[in-house]
Formats: structure tokens, sequence, C-alpha cells
């Protein structure tokens, strides 16, 4: 190939490369154009699809809020009132028992042994008390008559008074008898739910030793504990004094309330160290989904609020100056508000700044402005 032919090609190879390139500008330029004479679309161009949801006007209660803990209503260690050897155990660990139900049986036999010679011993000495009263009357009677000496009435009716007083000892002997192999039948005090069974059969137990044999918990009802700060205290006194408040709790995980009690105790004192206030609430609890040891939620309704406005808690957002929501307004395009979040309601927020009926973003607002246009879908479709 001549010079001459090389350089007419790639004379043709740069004019297409310069045609090329200034296409591409021009296109780019119109782009530019187009987009500044459009109107204010979303953060990815064109109308932003989200979903939303009206705010509603309606009572809601207004609630403190805690963490609790669930109590016994009343806990017994059963322990032993005598000594001796377990013999039977009639019930099984994690068993609701009855007040009055035998748990254990201790050996019997020495108690019953000390029992019928306190039996024997009370008999003898009521005999004798008889004798020294019988006695006692035939010399008063000498002694009217003048038959006996004074000095021998006294030691007479000493007789009788000593005959008496060990009678009534005996008698106590044999009371004391009759506990002890009472107490051999080691019995529920209350009626609650066993624990773990801590001596067995077999084993040798001492009388109010250190260690318990079992521990009763009764479920029915319950306790449960919490505390809330102290600048709630105020409200919570002048709503108390209309009469007992509703408690209710909610198991972890869980957004309806298990059962519902009422307070029946507010401390004395603040806790100086914490700042807050402890109350207590009580709950029938007869279905059992309360358990001693047990973390709950726990809110105190104080009174219902009549004009509340409620939107959904995925509608807020966080921003330098603080929550916001997107509201939808007529022309379908995006507002900013801001907003003040006065307390939860579950899957619901109250909150002001918002009318009743407006339409807040509740999907999509990630890719929204302010003044963008929108264009309403349902969740799922907003969620895609």
């Amino acid at each position: 190939m001549s010079s001459k032919t090389r350089f007419a090609v790639a004379a043709g190879i740069a004019l297409a490369i310069l045609a090329g390139g200034l296409l591409a500008w021009l296109s780019l330029g119109d782009s530019r154009a187009k987009e500044k004479g459009g109107g204010k679309k979303g953060k990815g161009g064109g109308a932003v699809p989200v979903a939303v949801s009206a705010a509603v006007q309606q009572p809601s209660a207004v609630r403190l809020q805690a963490i609790g803990n669930i109590e016994a209503f009343s806990t017994v260690a059963v322990k032993a009132r005598v000594d001796g050897e377990i013999i039977a155990l009639n019930f099984k660990e994690g068993q609701e028992v009855r007040r009055g139900d035998v748990l254990f049986r201790i050996d019997p036999r020495p108690y019953e042994a000390t029992l019928r010679q306190a039996e024997a011993n009370a008999l003898r000495d009521a005999a004798a008390r008889d004798q020294a009263r019988s006695q006692e009357r035939r010399y008063k009677e000498l002694l009217e008559k003048n038959f006996v000496s004074k000095e021998a009435y006294a030691q007479i009716a000493t007789n009788a008074q000593t005959a008496e007083a060990t009678a009534k000892a005996s008698q106590a002997a044999l009371e004391n008898a009759r506990l002890n192999r009472e107490y051999c039948n080691i019995i529920a005090p209350i009626d609650g739910v066993a624990g773990r069974v801590l001596l067995q059969v077999g084993n040798l137990v001492k009388a109010n030793d250190v260690n318990a044999l079992v521990v009763l918990n009764q479920v029915r009802p319950v306790y449960v504990n919490f505390a809330v700060p102290e600048q709630t205290l105020p409200a919570l006194r002048k709503h108390m004094s209309a009469g007992p408040l509703p408690v209710e709790v909610m198991l972890t995980g869980q957004a309806d309330p298990v059962t519902e009690g009422r307070l029946i105790f507010v401390d004395n004192a603040v806790d100086p160290s914490t700042g807050t206030i402890k109350l207590r609430g009580q709950f029938d609890n007869k279905d059992n989904g309360l358990w001693p040891g047990q973390f709950v939620n726990v809110s105190v309704r104080l009174y219902e609020q009549s004009d509340a406005i409620l939107i959904p808690a995925r509608a807020l957002q966080t921003g330098p100056n603080g929550q916001y929501v997107y509201v939808i307004k007529e022309d379908m395009t995006a507002e900013l508000r801001n907003v003040s979040v006065e307390r939860g309601e579950g899957e619901n927020s109250v909150v002001k700044g918002v009318k009743q009926g407006e339409r807040v973003v509740v999907r999509g607002a990630l890719r929204l402005a302010p003044g963008a246009r929108v264009e309403i879908r349902s969740a799922d479709k907003a969620a895609g």
C-alpha cells in the first residue's frame, strides 16, 4: 500500500471517531435538557412506587411501660419437724399439690412407742390426782369437825395440788408425743407446685435442718414486680385515686397481653440509686400462663385518650431534626412532615403533626425526596 493510500485510510478513521464523539455529546446534552424540563422525580428517576397508610384518630390508652419479674404469691420451704428416716414420698417433682396433702412420711415407730408411754404416764398421774382430790375432800370434812389438825389438812391439800400439777405435766407430755407422731407425716401447708426433691426415701432427716426437703411455690395468684421512673409518680397517684389501675403483661416476643391484673402496691420511697419507684401487680393466673422468675413486659393503663392520632410505626423516619414522615398530598407528591412521637401502641405510634385521614408512606420512603412524584401501590408491590 502506497503512502497516499495509508494517509487516506487514517484520515477516514479520524473523521469517523470525531463524528461519533460529536453525536454522543449532542445526545447527552439533549438528555440533560429533558431531565431539567421534566419536573422532580424520585432518587432513581420517575415516579416512586410507595405503599401508604391513612392516619387514624381513635381512643388509645395511655400506659406506663416497664420490664417486670414474676414472683410466687407465697413460697414455703418444707422441712421436717422431727428426726427420723424418710420411708415414703407421695408426690412427683413439678406436681401441683393441695394444702393438707401428705408429701413425706418419716418412720413413726419410735414416736408411737413414746406416745404409748406418755399415755400410760398420763393415766397413772390422773389416777394419783383423783386419789389426792378424794383424800383432800375427806380431810376437809374432818377438819370442819375438828378431827384433824390444820397442819395435817394443809399437808394433804399440798399433796393434792402436787398431784394435780403432775397430771397436767403428764397430759402436756402426752399432747407433745401426739404432735411428734403427727409430724411424721409432712403435709403441704399451701396449694402450690412442688420443686426439686432434695432428700429421697431412705435418707435421715433432722428437725428444722438448714436444707429443706422441697420448696413449694403458690402460682395462683402471682405477683409481678416492676419499677417505673419517678417522674411518672404524680400521674400514677392521681389516677390511682379513682380506683385500682389495670395492669397487663406480655411475654417477650408477643404483642398481645397474656392476662390482665390490677396494681396493688406502690413502694413508700423512691430508690435514689436508680430514680425509680417499685410497683407490684397481682394476677389470678388461672391458666398458669405466668411462672415465678419469668421476665415479662408490663404496662399500667392510666386513662383513655379519645383523640389520639395513630400511624404505623414503620412510617417513621429519623433525620437531623428528629423524626419525620412523608405525607402524600393531593397532587401525588411527597411532603416531608416533622412529627413528635408520644408513645408506641404495638405496631402503631401515637404522634402529633399529622391529621386524621392523611396518607403517610410506610414503604418506599428511602427513595423519596421532598416534592418527589409518587405512585401508590400495594405494600407488596412497593416492597418489591
